[in-house]
């Protein structure tokens, strides 16, 4: 077995939603509402953005587990957090031997950007 990183291809976000308009634009629907809230719920954990922020700042968005897990807690909690981030909708991951590898979901950045700035003035 190699342990060769082969990083996973870019994905372009064609044609990708964003969760919901920006706050200031209109009122969220229940179901803009309850997204962007599982959103917010999931990075409302400090080891949580930590290890969002080492996958989105890593080249290509993406990390391995073995890369990541030095976040101050033990490793069964770094795949507690890896997981609700991924329910969440932040990331995917995929197998590759006995490593996972995690990658920020295509356009995910873009759309938490979107989802907190303002409309544009009138």
């Amino acid at each position: 077995m190699s342990n060769v990183r082969t990083p996973l291809p870019v994905l372009q976000p064609t044609g990708v939603e964003p969760c919901c308009p920006p706050l200031a634009e209109r009122p969220f629907t229940p179901e803009e509402a309850e997204r962007a809230a599982r959103m917010f719920k999931a990075l409302g954990d400090p080891v949580r953005v930590r290890l969002f922020s080492a996958i989105a700042s890593r080249e290509g968005g993406e990390a391995c587990v073995c890369d990541i897990s030095d976040v101050g807690v033990s490793q069964p909690t770094v795949s507690h957090h890896l997981r609700k981030l991924k329910e969440a909708g932040l990331l995917t991951s995929e197998r590759r031997g006995t490593w996972v590898y995690y990658r920020v979901e295509p356009s995910v950045l873009a759309a938490m950007g979107a989802l907190l700035g303002s409309p544009a003035a009138a």
